[in-house]
């Protein structure tokens, strides 16, 4: 993507803020169009700048009241894709991220209950051909979730 402009960051300042907010709003608080905000977003979107948008539906309502981070060591870093496939077959696991440090991969993962937990753990996650090993955290509660602040230019 092209260089982000200032009218860009001010848009995805809003945007980061309130997703739901109209572009006629937007483009009120901009003092531009509503096409231009339109347009912008559009090149947002096609350049990766903006990835998503959508609603964050609380997992508890829906039976899943045990957040959890597993650490996995495997057996060789570049079995990494191979792993990241069978992840994806996992529903429960919501994010994974390859990582320095202790563990090969993080993930994020949600179960109903510990005995699910246990079943993930157990039965999905340590027979993945690589995996050697896993380390697990469970989250208490989770105190911050937020965007990254933009910067707008004054």
């Amino acid at each position: 993507m092209d260089k982000i402009d200032n009218l860009d960051k001010k848009i995805l300042s809003i945007l980061s803020k309130n997703a739901r907010i109209p572009f006629k709003d937007v483009a009120a608080e901009c003092g531009v169009s509503r096409a231009a905000i339109h347009q912008r977003v559009q090149h947002l979107i096609e350049g990766n700048v903006i990835m998503g948008s959508g609603f964050d539906v609380n997992p508890k309502s829906l039976g899943y009241h045990t957040c959890t981070y597993v650490g996995l060591t495997l057996e060789r870093g570049s079995m990494y894709k191979d792993v990241v496939e069978r992840l994806q077959h996992i529903p429960e696991v919501v994010e994974c991220h390859f990582t320095t440090g202790p563990y090969t991969m993080l993930i994020k993962l949600f179960a109903r209950d510990n005995e699910q937990l246990m079943h993930l753990l157990n039965g999905c996650l340590q027979e993945i051909p690589g995996v050697v090993a896993t380390e697990t955290l469970i989250s208490l509660e989770q105190s911050i979730k937020r965007e990254i602040p933009v910067q707008v230019d004054k």
